[in-house]
């Protein structure tokens, strides 16, 4: 269970951490502490019922993310599909939370860079709406940039939910899972603000 961020004090609380918060709010559900380096990432390694888990935050920054996880599907041998990656989405409105498999970038640099090291793009995706940018914003000083305040008084259930997501894709299975997180989907009508 990989969340895609950036390391460091400067990006814990912008769009593109969002995965990162995901598996921090997983790791305190599970009891884990992602704090172990292995492979150039944070892992812990937990069981969830019967299924082991292992939590994953590549700390090689967003658009080289795909090596660490590489090296850690080698040494757990997990399955390409069992890869489950939460990620932010510009094509989704803030909040919405999404499941899918497989699939393209869509210009996420991440994505791609993971599609590219594991030589497959058929992992599983939780992709949680930051929206676009407003007009004449670049979409990469956008996704770095911090939460509005209004968007950050309004992440915690948002990162609940996707957080749920994982755990119905670990408990229940990824079909029964995208069925009830996608019937669901649809967030807080919180817009991006100039500033």
């Amino acid at each position: 269970m990989v969340g895609l961020g950036n390391p460091g004090a400067r990006y814990a609380r912008t769009r593109h951490n969002v995965g990162f918060a995901v598996v921090d709010r997983l790791a305190d559900r599970w009891g884990a502490t992602v704090e172990r380096k292995q492979f150039g990432a944070l892992v812990d390694a937990v069981r969830v019922g019967e299924h082991p888990v292992v939590l994953v935050k590549p700390q090689s920054f967003m658009n080289l993310s795909g090596q660490p996880v590489a090296s850690l599907r080698g040494y757990y041998k997990v399955p390409d599909e069992d890869i489950v990656v939460v990620h932010d989405d510009v094509d989704l409105p803030f909040g919405d939370v999404r499941l899918k498999q497989g699939g393209g970038h869509g210009g996420h640099n991440g994505l791609r860079d993971l599609a590219d090291k594991l030589g497959s793009p058929t992992f599983v995706r939780v992709r949680v709406g930051v929206s676009r940018p407003p007009p004449g914003w670049d979409t990469a000083d956008y996704v770095l940039g911090a939460f509005t305040a209004d968007e950050d008084a309004a992440l915690g259930p948002i990162v609940d939910r996707a957080a749920g997501a994982v755990e119905q894709v670990v408990t229940n299975g990824l079909a029964p899972a995208m069925n009830e997180t996608n019937r669901q989907a649809g967030g807080p009508s919180v817009r991006p603000t100039q500033r």
